[in-house]
């Protein structure tokens, strides 16, 4: 399976990025919601990204509404509420679909690369996330329920 870094997502602004400004650093790339029980991972993740940052480490947030509709708001309110209340510094991009017909080319290779529990491809809720290798390749995908702090030595081992 070819890495993720030729794909190309939206930036918070809708514009085209590329992936490839972030080639040969280690990845968090989360699923994220603004109004999830799971909202408070923002702190754990803001965390590990200023602690890894120096060393080649970036968190990338992408914000779905497609779980009990909890991420409502526009790019504005999205990045507004993660400043305000996670003083969040690591890139919040445009709202993406993880599922469906719709879903983000991103998401469809990061979950066929590490499927969840039973081999099923499908994101469960907000809050899933993957780590990928300097490289590119996704190396593990977690649970919406693993804590940030807690994916620590395995972001460390990548590093």
């Amino acid at each position: 399976m070819s890495g993720i870094t030729d794909l190309t997502v939206r930036g918070a602004d809708g514009n085209p990025l590329s992936l490839d400004r972030w080639a040969g650093q280690v990845l968090l790339i989360v699923n994220t919601a603004s109004k999830c029980g799971f909202t408070p991972q923002y702190e754990g993740l803001e965390a590990l990204h200023r602690r890894f940052a120096d060393k080649g480490f970036e968190v990338l947030a992408f914000p779905c509404n497609q779980f009990g509709a909890q991420e409502p708001g526009d790019a504005a309110e999205i990045a507004n509420f993660c400043s305000l209340t996670y003083d969040v510094t690591f890139p919040v991009f445009a709202k993406i679909d993880v599922n469906g017909a719709a879903a983000d080319p991103l998401f469809e290779r990061l979950k066929t690369a590490a499927p969840g529990v039973l081999g099923s491809k499908a994101i469960k809720w907000n809050f899933t996330k993957f780590l990928v290798d300097r490289s590119g390749q996704v190396v593990r995908r977690y649970a919406p329920t693993a804590k940030p702090e807690d994916l620590a030595a395995d972001i460390e081992a990548l590093l």
